[in-house]
């Protein structure tokens, strides 16, 4: 059995298949099972941007099956962090959450050189959140 995670985070962005798709590798990939990670779209696309995939995997993190999703309130409402990247007023707040928007350049549409940029930014912002995270579920 499994601890509780000590956190479940919510990455959103437009389409969900950029960004969002690479925020929550990084973060599945760095705390394993101590955080419940999930992502989703206002507008999902049809397929995670493939530079994003070839970018996450430059690095280790397989993001190649992964979909996008729709965003739902109760995803919201399940999660301890909301992390919106871009998706402007879509996302619904409730109280007692934890949300932070990135501003963070849209991956749609570039090739490998400039996803490159914006993967290290992302995953310098997870490293950073997953340590917040940790520092709070300390006793």
């Amino acid at each position: 059995m499994s601890p509780t995670p000590a956190a479940s985070v919510l990455f959103v962005c437009v389409h969900n298949a950029g960004r969002s798709q690479m925020a929550a590798g990084f973060l599945a990939h760095l705390a394993g099972d101590r955080v419940d990670v999930r992502s989703a779209g206002s507008l999902p696309a049809d397929q995670v941007n493939p530079a994003a995939v070839e970018a996450m995997r430059e690095v280790g993190v397989d993001i190649a099956s992964a979909a996008p999703k729709v965003l739902t309130t109760q995803a919201v409402q399940a999660s301890d962090y909301v992390i919106t990247m871009g998706c402007g007023d879509a996302c619904p707040v409730f109280p007692g959450k934890t949300y932070l928007d990135w501003a963070l350049d849209d991956p749609a549409g570039q090739g490998l050189e400039a996803v490159r940029p914006i993967r290290d930014e992302i995953r310098s912002r997870v490293t950073a959140l997953l340590a917040e995270i940790d520092e709070r579920a300390r006793p």
